[in-house]
């Protein structure tokens, strides 16, 4: 196939066995074992990526899937208009969120990360991806948007399960949304920005369980940084939480567990936790599956997007006593 040969040509390898794994393919070759990923965005974008896991390396922070470069020293091969980028097979398995002391391991990673994505100059030819500033916008521009898709439920003749769902949970929803928006713009969200743009750190941003790989000891890598942007480290430490605790029913005790294990390593400053706290409190799950549904952004069917609507509704009380004994260790001025 034109693809493996071009693959071949431009990273000087030959490939001797290609398998598809999870969306990325398994490759072994001559030079090892290998990691072949189509990548749905641009060169420039590529090169700011390029550079963070570059930076990290730099700083200490070896164990990341670090792009192998091509036969002209660039970080990809492009093959008919596509782009694809070569990495190291990374073995282990991933972190398990049902257990603490993983997750523990996990959080205290996520920290020595942040602090090695400090003074990172992305290349000069790379596009600088940020968030920094924007929360307000983007909560703002939610928020609205889950009036419009309810009004677009609304006109519709004949509804689904998820449409009936969408609408007699959506009021809850929204007043989580706008309490969380209302506590970030009472936070010091932008002084918080400002340092972050001084410290010129980043994030990983879909710091998760399939990117964070444990072998036999314990050592962990971290992967697959496609979307890491310019951001206060805020961010990622509560979407880390968020995907740790709808898997064990919103467990006050993992929540505290991931802070005191960052917090080992490098202490976060008192008005990070209100940040913190607008993050978890923003119904971000909820809005992106109504997202999906009503934009067809992905392809699932009926049943799909009703059992997970439907599952995230179920959350409701364990999430409200988790927001509540949150408030009552980390944040009293609500």
């Amino acid at each position: 196939m034109m693809r493996e040969f071009e693959i071949e040509r431009q990273f000087d390898i030959k490939i001797e066995v290609i398998r598809p794994n999870k969306g990325i393919y398994y490759l072994k070759t001559n030079k090892g074992e290998k990691c072949l990923k189509r990548i749905n965005f641009g060169a420039q974008k590529l090169l700011f990526v390029y550079g963070a896991k570059e930076h990290l390396i730099k700083n200490g922070f070896t164990r990341v899937d670090r792009y192998n470069l091509n036969i002209d020293g660039e970080p990809y091969a492009l093959v008919n208009e596509d782009l694809y980028t070569l990495s190291e097979w990374i073995q282990g398995r991933e972190c398990d969120f049902h257990n603490i002391e993983e997750v523990k391991i996990a959080a205290k990673t996520l920290a020595v990360m942040h602090e090695a994505t400090k003074g990172y100059d992305p290349p000069e030819n790379s596009k600088l991806k940020s968030d920094l500033g924007r929360w307000p916008h983007l909560m703002d521009k939610r928020i609205k948007s889950l009036d419009k898709m309810r009004d677009m439920t609304r006109k519709k003749s004949a509804k689904t399960g998820f449409d009936l769902n969408y609408i007699k949970s959506m009021d809850f929803y929204k007043g989580l949304a706008q309490r969380a928006l209302q506590m970030l713009q009472d936070s010091q969200y932008i002084s918080i920005c400002e340092r972050t743009e001084k410290e010129k750190s980043f994030c990983h941003h879909d710091f998760t369980y399939h990117n964070i790989i444990l072998d036999d000891v314990n050592d962990v890598h971290v992967i697959d940084f496609d979307y890491c942007k310019r951001e206060v480290r805020a961010y990622d430490i509560a979407n880390f939480m968020i995907k740790v605790l709808k898997r064990v029913k919103w467990n006050i005790e993992y929540a505290n567990a991931i802070l005191e294990a960052y917090n080992s390593i490098i202490p976060l400053y008192p008005e990070e936790y209100r940040v913190i706290f607008a993050y978890l409190l923003f119904p971000q799950r909820f809005w992106r599956l109504a997202n999906r549904y009503y934009y067809n952004e992905v392809n699932w069917g009926q049943n799909t997007f009703n059992n997970k609507i439907e599952g995230i509704i179920k959350e409701q009380n364990d999430y409200l006593k988790f927001v509540e004994d949150f408030k009552k260790v980390y944040d009293q001025s609500e």
